[in-house]
């Protein structure tokens, strides 16, 4: 066996000096890679004549489009910048966003009471001047407050934040179509018998079952949900089959153990079809508002037996006060007495609450009259 030292290597040092050119390799140098001979590039001549050509335009459309989108953009900054100003209270903003009014008043016409922001008379979207009857100077002052506390014009557009005037603007169409078609009125009225035969007041609870054995959840119950709910509608029921519709019967829609509601009787539907058909233009439009805040239709009407001066015939001589809170109360019993066992959900049972309370309360201000 050969020796290491007497195998036929290259001489290292000739190897290095031919690759890196150099007489004395660096630090880093071990061993040369490669000694194979550099290759230089080899250039092509110009064979083309002529100028050189054109620089790229872009094309029309191209700018267009570009152009376009700037001015999207500078169009939603400056809308942005204007809703600033305009929450800020510092008088910016474009004419599109800021109010054009300083002040909002109540005005006594021939024909009624009229809401001016400033000289301009409040107008209904039929472009017809909102004009008020002269014995609810209460709603005509509801109404002027909403528009003053609006902050910009976009905000009258919005529906939630102008609730009295869109009310009274159905109420003055319901006025106007019944001299026509009459077809807003029967639209009204079937919608609102709908919810009689699933009326939240008559639809009542099971009777409770007894826990098993260790189980004390019912023990902090004074009164079981039906027997809340019975004590409830019967107070309402008597007062509405004694005075609005004498001598109509009006039962319970769910039976004991069964989740299909029934129809009440036909005499009883007839009969209360009948009185809605009949009621004054401001009265429908407060029983149409009663009616889809609270689910029912019995807490709509006996809410606007009690405040209507059309009305207040049926009422008599009575000292007992049938208000927003008892209405609103009639119509969430069931959700009061779960937030009673199981506690409220934050931002959800405390704005329904709310939310019920001030649609009925609009209803109230509709159809009240002077001395309300």
């Amino acid at each position: 066996m050969k020796r290491i030292s007497q195998l036929p290597f290259p001489d290292s040092s000739k190897a290095l000096r031919s690759c890196s050119g150099l007489r004395r390799p660096s630090a880093f140098s071990q061993r040369c890679l490669h000694n194979s001979p550099a290759s230089p590039a080899t250039v092509a001549s110009i064979t083309a004549s002529g100028p050189p050509p054109s620089a790229p335009i872009a094309s029309a459309e191209h700018v267009d489009s570009r152009v376009a989108r700037r001015r999207k953009q500078a169009e939603l900054l400056k809308r942005g910048q204007d809703l600033r100003a305009v929450a800020a209270g510092s008088g910016g903003g474009s004419a599109k966003t800021k109010r054009f009014w300083k002040h909002v008043h109540v005005k006594q016409v021939d024909d009624g009471l009229q809401v001016l922001l400033d000289t301009r008379p409040l107008r209904r979207p039929t472009k017809e001047v909102l004009t008020i009857p002269h014995h609810k100077p209460h709603l005509a002052s509801a109404i002027a407050l909403e528009w003053d506390l609006l902050v910009s014009a976009q905000q009258a557009l919005k529906h939630h934040l102008i609730p009295l005037t869109s009310l009274v603007s159905r109420a003055l169409d319901i006025q106007d179509d019944d001299s026509k078609s009459g077809e807003i009125r029967k639209g009204i009225t079937n919608t609102v018998m709908r919810y009689l035969d699933t009326d939240s007041l008559l639809c009542w609870a099971e009777e409770p079952v007894a826990d098993p054995p260790g189980y004390d959840v019912h023990v902090s119950r004074k009164e079981s949900l039906r027997s809340i709910q019975m004590r409830t509608a019967r107070g309402i029921i008597g007062f509405l089959t004694e005075r609005v519709w004498p001598g109509v019967e009006i039962y319970p829609v769910l039976e004991e153990g069964s989740i299909m509601p029934r129809s009440q009787p036909q005499m009883t539907r007839d009969v209360i079809r009948g009185w809605i058909s009949g009621l004054p233009a401001f009265e429908l439009a407060g029983l149409e508002r009663g009616v889809l805040a609270g689910k029912g239709l019995l807490g709509a009407v006996r809410l606007l037996v009690e405040w209507s001066p059309e009305l207040r015939h049926l009422k008599g001589e009575t000292e007992e006060v049938f208000g927003v809170e008892e209405a609103a109360k009639a119509a969430s019993l069931e959700v009061d007495w779960q937030i009673g066992m199981w506690g409220a959900v934050e931002d959800t049972h405390d704005v329904e609450r709310e939310d019920v309370r001030r649609q009925l309360g609009s209803v109230v201000l509709l159809v009240s009259g002077e001395k309300a």
